[in-house]
C-alpha cells in the first residue's frame, strides 16, 4: 500500500480518517502493519501490502470462511 493512499482511505465505520502503523516497508511501499481509526479506534490490518478495509464482522466471516 502507498502511503499516499492515506488522503483518500477513510474508517468504512464512521468515515474519519485512518492512521498508518507500518511494521514492514519495501521500496516505499507498506508492506505490512495497521490502518487505526482517529475516532472509533478500529483497526485494519495490511498484509502483503493489502489493507484489508472490510468492517470487523465481515473480515471475521471471511477469515473463518477461508480457513
Amino acid at each position: 500500500m502507498k502511503e499516499d493512499l492515506l488522503d483518500i482511505v477513510c474508517c468504512p465505520l464512521d468515515k474519519h480518517d485512518l492512521t498508518l502503523d507500518a511494521d514492514a516497508t519495501e521500496d516505499g511501499e507498506v508492506m505490512a502493519g495497521t490502518l487505526t481509526c482517529t475516532d472509533c479506534g478500529e483497526t485494519y490490518p495490511i498484509e502483503d501490502g493489502i489493507p484489508n478495509l472490510l468492517p470487523p464482522d465481515m473480515r471475521d466471516d471471511a477469515e473463518s470462511a477461508s480457513a
